[in-house]
């Protein structure tokens, strides 16, 4: 069982790893969320495709047309040496769109490192 001090720690190196993921889509910073995915990563799109690691950092290497992307309401569940993070995201295209949705990515402890294994987002109907 895990005490307070682990479970805070743990916390927090989430919710940094959070950040990091969510300013690494927004700038494409490929490095940066290579060195944060596992190799196995796989993540499920709004269009039904299940990318990857390889396929999703190619397409975050496109140029970035997102000016803003804010993770709002995120809660961190933590399961031992397994979290999944639930948050809702609002962003904005260059041109001024808005494009809101939820995500859930889910991270695992491997070999004393959290690293992200999988992740789902989805759109809001109304930002199709």
């Amino acid at each position: 069982m895990q005490t307070n001090v682990n479970a805070q720690r743990d916390l927090d190196t989430l919710t940094a790893l959070n950040r990091d993921f969510t300013a690494s889509v927004q700038k494409g910073d490929v490095k940066r969320l290579d060195e944060i995915f596992a190799d196995d990563f796989m993540v499920s799109t709004p269009d039904g495709k299940l990318l990857d690691k390889a396929e999703y950092l190619k397409l975050v290497a496109q140029p970035v047309t997102i000016s803003v992307l804010v993770a709002e309401d995120v809660r961190i569940r933590l399961l031992g040496d397994f979290a999944i993070i639930h948050a809702r995201f609002n962003s904005r295209f260059a041109d001024g769109r808005q494009r809101r949705g939820r995500y859930t990515d889910n991270y695992a402890r491997r070999d004393g490192t959290w690293v992200a294994v999988a992740a789902d987002y989805h759109l809001d109907q109304r930002d199709g």
